[in-house]
């Protein structure tokens, strides 16, 4: 009587551990097999777009949560007091960001990563 109890308990844990539904895109990119460049970030030609598209229409002077993105000398506060790293890539304890989306895609982490990492310079 335990064998057959203990079979279907077996069979439905690796069922139930078999399903995963985590989106392929975001943990292995698009498929097109291109690498994610992180030798030339810069603030103008990689930050400030990625700001532009995922923060900048929540994170302005006007929307009175005090934090704006839309300009370095902003980002660069939020990069030193580590707020940036810390909500990007959803450390816990954090606010997630962006709030109610998905996780930036990897790559896009790694460049804001890697500018951070290389000062957070103003190019």
């Amino acid at each position: 009587m335990k064998k057959p109890f203990i079979f279907i308990i077996s069979v439905l844990g690796v069922i139930l551990e078999s399903c995963y539904y985590d989106n392929e895109v975001y943990l292995y990119g698009n498929g097109s097999g291109a690498v994610c460049d992180t030798a030339t970030v810069t603030y103008s030609a990689t930050i400030a777009p990625i700001m532009a598209s995922n923060c900048n229409s929540c994170h302005t002077a006007s929307s009175g949560n005090g934090v704006i993105t839309s300009d370095y000398n902003n980002l660069k506060t939020i990069v030193n007091n580590g707020k940036l790293l810390k909500s990007v890539n959803w450390t816990a304890g954090a606010i997630q960001m962006p709030l109610g989306g998905q996780k930036l895609p990897t790559c896009t982490l790694a460049k804001i990563n890697k500018w951070v990492d290389n000062g957070a310079l103003n190019n």
